[in-house]
């Protein structure tokens, strides 16, 4: 599973989803960007800030007890 944080490509926003797919997910960030931040075409330059933002989820024991 992994996470993305809208918050972690510079954006003010509270946004989070988790998904087992990175097609999935894509698609989540997709329909957000163009929902709540009218942002109809990925450019690159975002592209790669997004992908670079998702980050595979530690599950519980690694929220735990993982690094800081």
């Amino acid at each position: 599973m992994s996470t993305f944080k809208c918050k972690d490509i510079g954006m003010d926003c509270g946004f989070e989803t988790k998904s087992k797919s990175n097609e999935d997910m894509m698609k989540q960030i997709k329909d957000h960007a163009l929902k709540v931040h009218n942002i109809k075409d990925i450019s690159p330059e975002l592209m790669t800030k997004i992908n670079g933002a998702i980050k595979p989820d530690q599950g519980f024991f690694g929220r735990l007890f993982g690094k800081k």
